[in-house]
């Protein structure tokens, strides 16, 4: 299984260790509203983007439709065990979150 994370910059590291994934949830506090997140991707393009607000964004970046979901005020602890499911491919078990339609 391969994921990719994506932190507040643009640099992609393959298969980041739990310490880092919290490093990336960690710099969503430098104010930067140019790179507003930071993103877990998995190998089938099923992406988790978190943003300083706790809005978290579930996609699926190749899909042609409009897939995106979305909560509010996500909890960072609530976003890394959502991206450690992600990372293990738990696809089912993400899209059975509290999901709204949109990118909030």
């Amino acid at each position: 299984m391969t994921y990719t994370a994506n932190d507040r910059w643009g640099a992609a590291e393959l298969n980041p260790s739990i310490e880092r994934l919290r490093e990336l949830l960690q710099s969503l506090d430098i104010e930067d509203k140019e790179h507003p997140d930071v993103a877990l991707k998995y190998e089938t393009e099923w992406c988790l983007s978190a943003f300083p607000s706790g809005l978290l964004v579930w996609e699926n970046v190749e899909a042609e439709d409009d897939n995106a979901m979305h909560m509010k005020c996500v909890p960072r602890e609530a976003i890394l065990r959502l991206w450690l499911k992600l990372a293990r491919g738990e696809i089912a078990a993400i899209q059975a979150e509290p999901w709204l339609p949109g990118y909030g």
